[in-house]
């Protein structure tokens, strides 16, 4: 099941001054790991992340493996993952994804964000951002985002 109409474009990624978006992908995978390992505990406080099983450990291997799915799912509509970078250079600081709710339903979305703790001061503007960006770009009628 897509989670966006069959004929729909995916929006241009946000750029802001602070941060900016690209597809995750197997490209990111050394500075995603170092990012996400760096904070696991930090991640887990954040909305809507106490719940979930991630972040857990895994080897540099696996999270590659696990890049290579989420570009091959963001290509097929099923879910988008997007590796939030500096503005400046590929460092990753954290990521944003587009899941179906549980349970699925037609026109919804569940977001998901995290930045790492030495950006913790990007969390919020990273949350705005991006929920003006579903709101302005994306098909969704309904958004399940935990605010900040």
């Amino acid at each position: 099941m897509s989670l966006v109409p069959a004929d729909f474009v995916p929006p241009d990624p946000i750029h802001t001054d602070e941060f900016r978006l690209e597809l995750l992908g197997p490209e990111h995978n050394e500075s995603d790991y170092a990012a996400w390992t760096s904070s696991i505990d930090f991640i887990r406080s954040l909305p809507g992340w106490a719940t979930g099983g991630w972040p857990t450990p895994m080897t540099l291997e696996k999270n590659l493996g696990d890049l290579t799915s989420h570009i091959a799912r963001s290509s097929s509509g099923q879910d988008y993952a997007y590796t939030v970078l500096l503005p400046d250079r590929d460092e990753v600081i954290g990521c944003v994804y587009f899941k179906p709710t549980k349970p699925p339903r037609d026109g919804a979305v569940a977001v998901l964000s995290w930045v790492t703790a030495e950006h913790a001061d990007l969390d919020k503007p990273l949350y705005e951002a991006v929920t003006r960006w579903v709101a302005d770009e994306w098909p969704w009628s309904v958004v399940e985002y935990d605010p900040r």
